[in-house]
């Protein structure tokens, strides 16, 4: 019967894995709260301008100069793409370059397009770029080019990643198992639970009641497929163990379920609710990740514990074929490799973990040079894409910031102050008020007057996302207050200096939290004190030493140019939820079996039945995050690094060798302040 539901269920809610692409939006103007100052002026300035712009700008540049010829097709062309649907008027240009080598075109799009701001841009380079004078080069740049490069680099997501996720984990599962028939009933069921997830998201998300992004669909699609892994194969296991002591398939599934639940349960509830403190984000790409990754969790959850425990029973020993488990057979993870580890682990249990704090710590010392604070937008992609290279044009040929003006809005009364003190400030090129249209007016010409206010443009030096126009912005911020202390600058740099002081504050408030809700879970399933605590601060250092080794690898391998501030917040989220996971596994069956036999033997029972499977999942789950690192975008490709890494350092390192042997070391004090160990 549950078979058969859960066919039915994927049936109804499989085509939504295909179609979350259509629901999910990827303008960085949408991710910052209402009360942020460049969204209050971007609200502001619809009121001026009519409606919401996005501009996109078209740069032409010839080596040898610029010809006659050369401006009036340029004009032609500037003309023709009025008719597009989606551009607003108020097309500028051409405008010609001081050097006499470049054009530039300013082409306003509608800024309520969303995500087909993609088909419009591509429209607008086919009529722009399309039959030049020979020798001529065009490219279309500017926030709306950046908008639908973005949106391309997501494009084909739900297949591409899917595919390769899915490719990965087949080829580890057949590897581990050396079974034809137990990889494919795992990873049914964790397609299941992305059918699952993929349609409840789809859903609140049409409905409005989710944000869904490029970055927060990839996370989703990984996340369910490696956690639903993880979960199928620690029940998988306990299963075949169970079949060694039971006769029946369906007595051995009974114990092998009561066994599992409490552990799958508490690590899935552990993760659901890290990322469910997302949610107290200031930005809407961040908080909106938590429900939605927390759905594709609960999914991962249900599908393997009805579904696959459903499938197995049917499936019986034959699960296992060609190694069937024999009812009385020896169990092999008890004299293999990880019941060696164990007899280790006992024997020198002192030194293993102090070398494994030891050689943590020294990943921690790399922490500090993780450079965090922000990259330019044009560093997001790691290919070449159109409106970089035509941003890098633009600004050998005009001021920086042309075609992402700084939008400031302020007092009527002070309109000639502001402009002159925006003049004055270092990294602007020009500021002027204006007017109905929409555009610069001259001195004498009254401004477009809203509520009291006047809205200014002005022009930055240097390029729009770079270092430098962002600390302009700021500068200018102060400036403009100090004339009038109501005066709001907006705009696209602003926007990305919003993002990034937002992204600061989320991480600073978000990581004790995420803390004192994992460790109040620990205490609760292990039932003490002392552990939940040495297990937490085992997970943080791995973190540190992980983002300590990622700077290692971001600065002097990689060359990437930094990092994003939410990328350390979302690397500790996953990294000490899942991190927790692998110690809630081993921890509960360690503590299983030393109210049965101990404390010591318990550890070395628990360690050696759950060495194999706990490193299986932990190599699938680092796996199916690499697998981000398909998708051509920074932030994606940092997470990858960082979770997959952190996983296996987690897996390797701190929960087979330091955990246990820190346990082993204290001894039963290790429960404190219960007093049932021995």
């Amino acid at each position: 019967m549950l078979v058969v539901l859960w066919l039915v269920v994927g049936g109804i809610t499989g085509p939504y894995s295909g179609k979350l692409s259509s629901v999910s939006t990827n303008d960085p103007a949408a991710f910052l709260p209402s009360s942020a100052e460049a969204t209050q002026v971007n609200t502001l300035a619809k009121d001026f301008q009519g409606r919401e712009v996005n501009p996109a700008l078209i740069v032409y540049q010839r080596s040898d100069g610029i010809t006659a010829a050369d401006k009036k097709a340029v004009a032609r062309k500037a003309d023709s793409v009025r008719s597009i649907d989606g551009v607003v008027r108020g097309v500028v240009g051409p405008i010609p370059s001081k050097d006499g080598k470049a054009l530039e075109v300013v082409v306003p799009l509608d800024g309520t397009l969303g995500d087909e701001t993609a088909t419009v841009v591509d429209q607008v380079r086919d009529r722009m770029e399309s039959g030049l004078p020979p020798g001529m080069q065009a490219y279309v740049t500017g926030p709306a080019g950046f908008a639908a490069d973005l949106g391309s680099a997501f494009t084909g997501i739900d297949g591409v990643l899917l595919l390769v996720a899915v490719a990965v984990v087949l080829v580890i599962l057949i590897v581990v198992y050396r079974s034809p028939i137990l990889p494919f009933v795992v990873l049914l069921s964790a397609l299941f639970a992305l059918s699952l997830a993929s349609g409840v998201v789809y859903f609140l998300t049409d409905q409005g009641v989710l944000t869904l992004n490029g970055q927060s669909q990839g996370i989703l699609l990984i996340l369910v497929v490696g956690a639903a892994t993880d979960y199928a194969l620690l029940l998988a296991s306990r299963f075949r163990e169970e079949l060694r002591e039971e006769a029946s398939r369906f007595a051995a599934m009974r114990i092998a379920l009561r066994q599992s639940l409490e552990p799958i349960l508490a690590s899935g509830i552990t993760v659901i609710l890290a990322l469910i403190c997302l949610l107290v984000s200031d930005l809407n790409s961040t908080s909106s990740l938590g429900p939605v990754a927390a759905i594709g969790i609960a999914c991962a959850l249900a599908s393997a514990l009805t579904f696959l425990p459903a499938v197995l029973v049917l499936l019986g020993r034959a699960a296992y074929w060609p190694k069937r488990p024999k009812l009385g057979s020896e169990h092999p993870e008890r004299s293999g490799v990880w019941g060696r580890v164990a007899d280790l682990v006992a024997r020198r249990s002192r030194p293993l973990w102090i070398g494994a704090t030891l050689l943590l710590v020294v990943g921690c010392a790399f922490l500090p040079t993780l450079k965090a604070s922000g990259v330019p937008q044009s560093a997001l992609f790691l290919q070449t894409v159109e409106s970089v290279t035509g941003q890098q044009v633009a600004a050998d040929h005009f001021p920086g910031g042309t075609g992402s003006p700084v939008e400031i809005i302020g007092s009527a009364g002070k309109a000639e102050q502001l402009v002159a003190t925006a003049g004055k400030v270092d990294g602007i090129s020009s500021a002027q008020l204006l007017g109905d249209s929409g555009r610069p007016v001259g001195p004498g010409t009254p401004p477009k007057t809203v509520y009291g206010r006047v809205e200014i443009q002005a022009v930055l030096t240097d390029p729009p996302d770079s270092d430098a126009a962002i600390a302009t912005v700021q500068q200018l911020r102060e400036a403009a207050r100090a004339v009038a202390p109501d005066t709001l600058v907006g705009g696209a740099t602003a926007i990305q200096l919003d993002t990034q002081q937002t992204a600061e504050r989320d991480r600073a408030l978000i990581i004790p939290i995420v803390l004192a809700v994992v460790l109040i879970l620990l205490m609760l399933v292990l039932r003490s004190v002392l552990a939940p605590v040495l297990l937490l601060a085992s997970v943080v250092l791995s973190f540190a030493a992980t983002l300590g080794v990622s700077a290692l690898v971001f600065n002097h391998v990689l060359d990437f140019p930094g990092a994003d501030p939410s990328v350390p917040l979302f690397g500790f989220v996953f990294l000490v939820a899942l991190g927790v996971d692998y110690n809630i596994f081993l921890m509960t069956r360690v503590r299983e079996e030393a109210l049965r036999l101990g404390t010591h033997d318990g550890i070395r029972h628990g360690l050696a039945a759950t060495g194999g499977v706990i490193t299986s999942a932990g190599i699938v789950l680092a796996a199916t995050f690499s697998a981000l690192s398909v998708i051509p975008i920074l932030f994606l490709a940092q997470i990858a690094f960082i979770v997959a890494f952190g996983v296996l350092l987690d897996t390797f390192l701190v929960r087979s060798l330091l955990v246990p042997a820190l346990a082993e070391d204290i001894g039963p004090r290790i429960w404190w302040p219960s007093k049932s160990f021995r």
